[in-house]
């Protein structure tokens, strides 16, 4: 069975930080492409970042550039996203995602963890 599960949502003030996890159970993840993505009640899932099978490449949304992280540690079979300076607008359910393959761009996401709740909020 091909599992990811996302952990380290939760309530935190504007300018705040989180740390969420992506672990994967069931298959490695050093052939896949690793995405995060989110949708806030009413809208549709947008992208937030990605990272390539190595960790050698990186994308972000427009949105999150410079206050928002991805990394990966393929030993421990488990993807990151470290969120800094959070604001209001980045309240939503964050999903990650797997993609096989090298890099992000043209990547086909088919595994799909459940999502964990990030609310923004003074």
């Amino acid at each position: 069975q091909l599992q990811l599960v996302e952990s380290g949502g939760g309530l935190v003030q504007p300018g705040g930080s989180l740390r969420l996890s992506c672990a994967a159970s069931g298959f490695t993840l050093d052939y896949y492409v690793i995405g995060w993505f989110r949708q806030a009640p009413g809208k549709e899932r947008e992208g937030v970042s990605c990272i390539s099978s190595s960790g050698d490449s990186t994308m972000y949304a427009d949105s999150v550039k410079g206050r928002f992280t991805i990394s990966r540690d393929n030993a421990k079979n488990t993807g990151y996203l470290q969120m800094n300076s959070l604001k209001p607008e980045d309240t939503a359910v964050y999903y990650c995602a797997a993609a096989r393959g090298y890099y992000c761009t043209g990547s086909h996401f088919g595994s799909w963890g459940q999502g964990t709740q990030v609310a923004v909020s003074s």
